[in-house]
């Protein structure tokens, strides 16, 4: 179905240009809000006077102050109470939803994105992506006249003390009781972002010596030269402290990138075998849900492990949606979001490093020996400019080189093209055996369509 607004992650965009302004998050509050009540009536999840209440959590962007007091605004204007927690990751926005009993929480974040972006992402009272059927209704009364309803039935507003405090014990709770962190110096690398008041206290309170770094954000820091996106900061960190390992979150916290004592950077695909072998030693894995950009070497590790595996398109709601059809729990994408739904209802950085760390303490040694099991094939991927609507799909330049390379590569290869979900960009993927090959292709393919883009 043709979104106008949504994307595959929310709405998202470039602060002060449309649809991130006051105006269109208002509107976009108050059509969620009215959405809510519907729903509501209609399920019978609200009593008679009773009125919806919704989560607002928010990274550390400076636009996040504007765009909370907008979405604030519409929810009231519709009847619907609202909860505001301030700063908070957004798996902490989706666990605090269900475990408020609330009928949707609502993130404001750009993820991994620079601060002049920002976005507008809803949970389910479940704690899942919304539908995409409810967004669609959402989407669908955006454009109609912003009204209001009586003052006696205005939402209210309250704010949440104690919401950073719930969220780190739930976190230290999928860690095994028999298992402490003692002995371990670990750098943690909040991308100065929203989990920068809460991912060094849940490692710290399960023992272990912290080196907090990306933990001073400025409204205009976040993942600037830090976090998952910018490993470097976080290998030269662990380095210059002595640390055993590191850990860097992205902005809101939902993915994971991890650094070992020798400031070797292991990538979502590593960690996730690393889970899933955790995993095995209790019992069967079902099966395991990656994504178009997957490392074959991934592939065939769990092929070993006679795993199954199946692929989704890329993007972790995807693999949710995947993992929820096929009746799997674990699933995740390269780029650090991690699913385990035996621990939480959506990916969340803070809970998959400590199923990292759990495996770490079930098979001993250090995070290089754990993660250096699967040793992955070069895979290159490079970014080209795209305008939007620019038919690749179907140019016939961009179809050739792409046909040419795969002949290239005989087979011991693959090649991705895909448009991004968040940014306008093409992403050119190749992935083999031989990295200067895959260097080669990947270079000769991005060139192309370079090429094709601009004449």
């Amino acid at each position: 179905m043709a979104r106008k607004y949504f994307g595959t992650d929310g709405v998202r965009g470039r602060v002060g240009q449309s649809p991130i302004t006051p105006d269109f998050v208002m509107r976009l509050g108050y059509s969620a809000g009215k959405v809510l009540v519907a729903h509501g009536a209609k399920q019978g999840n609200l009593k008679t006077g009773d009125r919806p209440e919704v989560l607002i959590g928010k990274d550390t962007r400076i636009s996040g102050y504007m765009l909370e007091a907008a979405l604030e605004a519409g929810f009231s204007a519709a009847g619907v109470d609202v909860c505001l927690v301030g700063p908070m990751p957004t798996p902490a926005v989706a666990y605090l939803t269900r475990a408020l009993r609330l009928q949707a929480g609502i993130v404001i974040s750009a993820s991994h994105n620079p601060y002049y972006d920002n976005g507008i992402k809803f949970f389910s009272a479940q704690g899942t992506k919304l539908d995409d059927a409810i967004e669609a209704e959402i989407e669908a009364g955006i454009d109609a006249p912003l009204t209001c309803v009586q003052s006696s039935e205005l939402g209210r507003a309250r704010r949440i003390d104690d919401a950073a405090g719930r969220y780190i014990e739930f976190c230290k709770s999928t860690f095994p009781n028999e298992f402490d962190l003692r002995g371990l110096k670990i750098v943690v690398d909040c991308a100065n972002g929203a989990a920068y008041h809460i991912a060094p206290h849940v490692f710290h309170e399960l023992g272990a010596e912290i080196v907090a770094i990306g933990a001073d954000p400025n409204g205009l820091n976040i993942n600037k030269d830090v976090g998952a996106t910018s490993t470097a900061a976080l290998s030269n960190a662990v380095l210059a402290n002595k640390a055993d390992l590191g850990i860097a979150l992205d902005g809101d916290a939902d993915r994971v990138m991890m650094v070992d004592g020798n400031g070797n950077v292991f990538d979502g695909d590593q960690l996730l075998l690393a889970v899933v072998r955790s995993r095995l030693r209790r019992g069967p894995v079902a099966g395991v849900v990656g994504t178009l950009m997957t490392n074959l070497a991934f592939e065939h590790a769990l092929s070993q492990l006679n795993v199954p595996f199946a692929r989704a398109a890329v993007g972790d709601r995807y693999v949710l949606e995947m993992l929820q059809d096929k009746g799997w729990l674990f699933g995740g994408e390269n780029s650090g979001h991690i699913l385990c739904l035996d621990k939480h209802t959506t990916g969340d950085g803070i809970v998959s490093a400590l199923q990292v760390l759990t495996a770490l303490c079930e098979e001993g040694g250090d995070l290089q020996s754990l993660l250096a099991k699967l040793e992955l094939y070069p895979q290159q991927l490079i970014n080209v400019p795209l305008s939007k609507g620019f038919p690749w799909k179907d140019h016939p330049a961009i179809n050739a080189a792409k046909q040419q390379v795969e002949s290239e590569l005989a087979g011991a290869g693959r090649v991705l093209l895909r448009a991004s979900g968040t940014e306008p960009l093409l992403r050119v993927m190749v992935e083999g055996q031989d990295a200067e090959k895959v260097l080669a292709a990947a270079e000769k393919l991005a060139n192309a369509v370079r090429e094709a883009v601009t004449t």
